[in-house]
C-alpha cells in the first residue's frame, strides 16, 4: 500500500511541474483524485508524459525498460485517453499523448463518468489555497471570453479569434456537442441550472473533437448544426468561453449559476486581473431607462442600477465583455467598447501551454499573488 501511495505522490509531483500545476495539500484530496483517475500502472506511464504531445513510439522507449510490451503501453495510453485523464491527438498518422491540467482537462474528461464521490474530492481540492494560487498564478488564462455576435458593431473590426462564427467556420472540424460538466455537477448536487434547461451546449472542435469521435463520446454534428446550437446559446444569454488560442479546441457556453469559471470570477476582488477579454460594456446615460434588464442578464454581477440616478452602471474591472447585456437592453443603451490593450491569444493549444509554462510562477511569485489578493479585499 505504501508503494502505491508513493506512485501517486510521484505522479502528483510530476503533474505539479506542468504549466498549470497540481500542488499537494494537507487534506490529501489531490491523491484521492489521482487514485480515482489512474490505476497504479497508468500512473507510472502518465509520469513519462508532459504537456507537449509525444508520439507513442517515443513514450514506449521510455517505458520498455519497466518490462512493458509495446501493445501494453499503447493500450494503457488509449485507456487513459478514453477516460479523459490524458490528452490524445494524431500527428502525421501517429498517435501522440500528453498530460492535461486538472482544469481544463482531467475534470472535464469525467463528464460521462461523473459521480458524487469525484465531485466531493474535486470540490475539496479546488477549494484549497494551494490549488487556488496555482490556478490563478498563470499570466495567460486557459480560457477567454468572446462577445455574442449580436452585440458587435461594424466599427468594432472584430478579429476572427473574437468572433464565434469565424471560429467555427475556420475550423477544419469535426464538431462534437457535449453536455456541460458544470451544469451536470450542479444537478448532481441538487441545484439545476437556472439559465437553461438544454443539456447540449458545449462544443469541441478539431483535434479534441476527433478524439471524442474516436472514443464514442458526445454527438458529432455538422458545421451548420454547430452554428445553430451556438445561436440558441446566444438567444438564452449564455457566455461564450473558448480555449485561449486562435485555433479553438473547445467553446463553452456558460452561466453564472453553474460555471466554475464564472463563479470564481464573482469571488475575486479584481477578476479582470486574471481574465482574457477584449471588450467591456458601456452605458449611454441619455438613453438608459434604469429598467434593470442588464442587471438580470449579467452573469458576473458587473452591472448595477444606480439608486440615485436611476441608470445602469458597469464596473469595468468586473465586466468580461460577453455582450449579453447589449442584446437584452430594450432601450439600446448598452454598447460594447474595446479595451485599450488588445489581448491576442496564441495560435494553437501547444503554443498556449508553452507560454503558460514559460511564465510559470515559483514560490515567491505565488506569495506575491497571495499578498495582492489580500490587499484587494
Amino acid at each position: 500500500m505504501k508503494d502505491q501511495d508513493q506512485i501517486y505522490r510521484d505522479l502528483q509531483k510530476h503533474l505539479n511541474r506542468q504549466p498549470v500545476g497540481f500542488p499537494a495539500t494537507k487534506s490529501g484530496s489531490e491523491i484521492r483524485l489521482l487514485k480515482r483517475f489512474f490505476d497504479p500502472g497508468e500512473a507510472r506511464v502518465a509520469m513519462t508524459l508532459s504537456y507537449r504531445p509525444r508520439p507513442l513510439r517515443e513514450i514506449y522507449e521510455d517505458v520498455r525498460e519497466k518490462g512493458m510490451a509495446f501493445e501494453e503501453v499503447k493500450n494503457t495510453l488509449n485507456a487513459m485517453a478514453n477516460k479523459g485523464v490524458i490528452g490524445e491527438i494524431e500527428r502525421d498518422g501517429e498517435q501522440h499523448f500528453f498530460n492535461t491540467p486538472l482544469i481544463v482537462g482531467m475534470y472535464e474528461g469525467q463528464l460521462y463518468e461523473l459521480s458524487r464521490e469525484v465531485l466531493a474530492d474535486f470540490d475539496e481540492y479546488t477549494s484549497t489555497k494551494a490549488f487556488g494560487l496555482e490556478f490563478l498564478s498563470s499570466d495567460l488564462p486557459q480560457m477567454r471570453t468572446i462577445p455574442v455576435e449580436k452585440s458587435i458593431l461594424v466599427e468594432h473590426h472584430v478579429a476572427t479569434y473574437d468572433e464565434l462564427t469565424s471560429l467555427i467556420k475556420g475550423s477544419q472540424g469535426p464538431f462534437v456537442i457535449n453536455a456541460c460538466i458544470c451544469r451536470k455537477s450542479s444537478a448532481l448536487k441538487g441545484t439545476p441550472c437556472r439559465k437553461t434547461s438544454r443539456t447540449e451546449t458545449c462544443m469541441a472542435l478539431g483535434d479534441m473533437a476527433k478524439h471524442l469521435v474516436k472514443a464514442g463520446k458526445g454527438r458529432e454534428v455538422s458545421r451548420e448544426e454547430a452554428l445553430s446550437i451556438s445561436r440558441q446559446n446566444e438567444a438564452e444569454g449564455l457566455v461564450f468561453q473558448p480555449s485561449n488560442s486562435q485555433e479553438a479546441s473547445f467553446i463553452c457556453a456558460c452561466c453564472g449559476c453553474c460555471c466554475g469559471m464564472l463563479r470564481l470570477q464573482k469571488l475575486l476582488p479584481r477578476p479582470l486581473d486574471f481574465w482574457a477579454a477584449n471588450y467591456f460594456a458601456t452605458v449611454d446615460t441619455g438613453t438608459c431607462t434604469g429598467c434593470g434588464t442588464c442587471v438580470e442578464q449579467c452573469q458576473v454581477k458587473a452591472v448595477a442600477v444606480n439608486g440615485k440616478q436611476g441608470i445602469s452602471e458597469v464596473d469595468a474591472t468586473r465586466c468580461i465583455g460577453c455582450g449579453n447585456c447589449v442584446t437584452a437592453c430594450p432601450s439600446g443603451a448598452m454598447r460594447l467598447a474595446k479595451r485599450e490593450k488588445e489581448t491576442v491569444p496564441p495560435e494553437t493549444r501547444e503554443k498556449l501551454y508553452e507560454t503558460i509554462m514559460a511564465r510559470k510562477k515559483g514560490t515567491l511569485g505565488k506569495m506575491k499573488l497571495a499578498a495582492k489578493l489580500m490587499l484587494q479585499r
